[in-house]
């Protein structure tokens, strides 16, 4: 992972977040981390990776012996 100081994002924000392009980047304050920059292409992976989480656990929870077929679901409206 890459590391960076407050100090050198400040001097050019740009470079930091080009280098999160692929990877995270680390951002130390004091030697502490601070937080991470993450490329949008990377967040945007992490959020639908997390959003199919929660779908499959709706799914496990879901009785479908409950359900209609989808037989009748398709005559209720119409189709």
């Amino acid at each position: 992972m890459t590391i960076a100081t407050i100090s050198q994002v400040k001097i050019n924000p740009m470079a930091v977040f080009n280098s999160a392009i692929d990877f995270p980047v680390q951002i130390q304050n004091r030697n502490k981390t601070a937080g991470y920059f993450i490329g949008s292409d990377l967040f945007e992976k992490i959020v639908e990776y997390l959003e199919d989480i929660e779908d499959k656990k709706v799914i496990d929870k879901t009785d479908f012996s409950k359900g209609t077929s989808f037989e009748d679901f398709a005559k209720e409206l119409g189709i």
